[in-house]
């Protein structure tokens, strides 16, 4: 099958594929629901304890080195996991375990290139900002590791045991956190949250019964290079753009005002954590929409971007309802400056979740250089508008020029998905010839 700018490889399930149907669908949007909210959760309670235990300055920093594990997260799935999950969502069990311990390699390759980067830059910096990137070079490589694992097992329709594997990282940041704040410093708590997630790395072996082999990364960039190199582009504009943005917002307004802005990220938390990893469910879902009924995708790309945009803005006008007593309690010093953000945050979000069914359709269709295009779009009109708007008005500007980029952005994957479709649809029609 084609679209009209390259070939895919057929993800054609044969006799271990999952259960198919609209049964097995929502069976597998249900576990994939369950694992983003234990996601969003562990996230939130992370940035919530953060920010009471630190303070607005240090939380800053923290959010500094989040930012920047967001960009390595990006790398690390666009060259070894969406790849995965694109070409092997529900093939069969052997093509599937091959597959998997060779794009598991290849992140765990990553994260210890990256991650050696990141420390010697925090070791050189120093001040309050390196310690805290040298401690996240650390733990890299066990990060992605089991990020990675989450990818493999939705490929394999066991969302199951992606959401077990999120719970136990769950349970292991409690005793970390605890610990982390007895000693009081961002690069603690960094450790903390990253060993954590090594503990759920290692788990995810037992799991899925693989071992990672970082020597098969070169076969596997090779084999999924048309995908792979473009899919690194697109991830990077997405993370990148934010990181750009902290970063001068940083330079602009100052640290304090990245942490204001992440503060208000965590109160729109549980859909920023589902748009941030959403393509683990819904591009394998896609596919198999694609497979069983393709003239069925664009309906589902909407009501997926669609029920995401309502929802963010149904939990942004409850927000609007919490009392400032019960803000401070959650996020302490930064609730203040946080809740003068949560009109322009939400309408971001919702703006991002419409896109994000739209990209779903795009990466089912294997068409990554349309998406590649958007992407690049959508990125440049996020830190254009973010930093405009820092200038013209400080950390409340940031976000409202966040917001408009968002919505435009959104314009841009939609159309480029209706022009996919329309050339798949055209392509499928056999040529009549005259006799």
């Amino acid at each position: 099958m084609t679209t009209g700018e390259e070939k895919r490889t057929p993800a054609a399930g044969a006799d271990h594929a999952p259960r198919t149907g609209t049964r097995g669908m929502v069976g597998r949007l249900s576990w994939g629901l369950a694992d983003q909210a234990a996601s969003s959760l562990s996230n939130f309670v992370v940035g919530i304890y953060v920010a009471r235990e630190l303070g607005l300055t240090a939380f800053g920093v923290f959010s500094l080195a989040w930012v920047t594990y967001g960009v390595v997260l990006s790398v690390s799935r666009g060259l070894a996991t969406d790849p995965l999950v694109v070409r092997f969502s529900g093939v069969a069990e052997s093509a599937w375990r091959g597959a998997v311990a060779r794009s598991s390699g290849t992140a765990v390759d990553v994260g210890a290139a990256i991650g050696a980067a990141c420390l010697v830059t925090g070791l050189v910096v120093g001040g309050r900002v390196g310690p805290a990137f040298a401690c996240l070079g650390v733990v890299l490589p066990g990060l992605l590791l089991q990020d990675a694992w989450r990818y493999a097992f939705f490929a394999a329709g066991a969302g199951r045991k992606a959401f077990v594997n999120d719970v136990v990282w769950g349970v292991a940041l409690v005793p970390a956190m605890v610990l982390a704040a007895h000693v009081g410093t961002v690069s603690a708590f960094v450790l903390a949250w990253g060993g954590s997630a090594a503990v759920a790395a290692v788990y995810g072996c037992f799991q899925s019964g693989i071992r990672p082999r970082p020597r098969g990364a070169g076969e596997w960039l090779r084999e999924q290079r048309d995908l792979g190199y473009r899919y690194l582009v697109e991830n990077v504009g997405v993370s990148g753009a934010g990181q750009l943005r902290a970063y001068g917002l940083g330079a602009i307004v100052g640290v304090g005002a990245v942490g204001v802005v992440r503060g208000a990220e965590l109160l729109m938390g549980p859909f920023l954590a589902v748009l941030m990893g959403l393509s683990l469910v819904t591009v394998a879902e896609s596919a198999r929409v694609l497979r069983q009924a393709p003239h069925r995708l664009g309906r589902f790309c909407l009501l997926l971007g669609g029920g995401q945009a309502l929802a963010a803005l149904l939990w942004g006008a409850t927000l609007l309802l919490v009392p400032d007593r019960l803000g401070e309690f959650v996020l302490g010093d930064v609730w203040s400056g946080a809740s003068e953000l949560i009109v322009p945050v939400t309408l971001s979000v919702a703006g991002a979740g419409i896109g994000t069914g739209a990209a779903a359709g795009l990466r089912a269709l294997a068409a990554a250089r349309r998406s590649l295009r958007c992407q690049l779009f959508a990125s440049a009109c996020y830190v254009g508008g973010g930093l405009a708007g820092a200038v013209w008005g400080g950390t409340v500007g940031s976000a409202w020029g966040a917001a408009a980029a968002s919505l435009c952005g959104s314009a841009a994957w939609w159309l480029h998905l209706r022009s996919a479709l329309r050339e798949r649809h055209h392509d499928s029609i056999p040529e009549v010839r005259k006799p």
